[in-house]
């Protein structure tokens, strides 16, 4: 519910959780013990309500688990076809200022981009909800931080992301601890002289943080810098 509010489905965590109860064969699913999946979609588009593709032959009204089609397969290389055909109708309704021999290069793989809810699902998913820092497991308390604000031009990036604890969040945000490029937590002299306090968070000063082991979930070298260099306080 933090994530995407009533987009879920629901008015409250409570509503959620007791309608997910009904086609649970494990018993109800009421408290945080209980691990509630989903499948993101980062970047949906739809048609017009004239323009939607019929339902698939072989599609039941009883699937409750995300159905996938693969594209090479009768069924997907049909269903491709179709989005196909309708995306060409849309590009070819839309104004041309010039016609070029060539209009699209060699497909490359990309980051897509995230969106708020996305981003702190998937952060708290590659980072398998535990702390960097601390290695904290109690899910409320753990935060998605930006690395590089949004205020700032930061995106909604898996490397651009941390997950952490509220209170170390809070401190990160406000530049009293950071984090270098070489993923070692390190405590600002500030927070004891500004507080006269920071035992807490003194005791984890140089120790390396825990990081997900794909390089590109890993956080991005120069956001990092970015935080060191800008914001935590010397």
């Amino acid at each position: 519910m933090e994530a995407f509010g009533e987009g879920n489905g629901a008015d409250s965590l409570e509503t959620l959780r007791q309608r997910i109860s009904r086609y649970r064969s494990g018993g109800p699913c009421l408290d945080y013990t209980c691990e509630i999946g989903c499948v993101i979609l980062a970047r949906p588009f739809y048609f017009a309500p004239r323009a939607r593709i019929p339902v698939p032959r072989d599609w039941s009204p009883n699937i409750v688990t995300g159905k996938t089609y693969d594209s090479s397969s009768a069924i997907g290389g049909e269903l491709m076809e179709e989005v196909r055909l309708r995306l060409e109708r849309i590009d070819a309704s839309k104004p041309r200022i010039a016609e070029h021999a060539v209009m699209f290069g060699d497909p490359i793989p990309v980051r897509p981009r995230l969106g708020q809810g996305s981003f702190r699902t998937a952060i708290t998913d590659v980072y398998q909800r535990r702390c960097a820092v601390t290695h904290e497991k109690v899910l409320p308390a753990l935060i998605a931080a930006h690395i590089l604000p949004v205020a700032q031009g930061g995106e909604h990036r898996i490397d651009n992301g941390l997950l952490l604890r509220a209170d170390v969040h809070e401190l990160f945000d406000a530049g009293y601890v950071t984090i270098t490029p070489d993923h070692k937590f390190r405590v600002s002299a500030r927070l004891v002289s500004d507080f006269h306090n920071g035992e807490e968070y003194r005791r984890f000063d140089n120790t390396e943080i825990w990081v997900p082991t794909a390089e590109a979930d890993q956080p991005g070298r120069q956001f990092l810098e970015w935080h060191s260099d800008s914001l935590f306080r010397r």
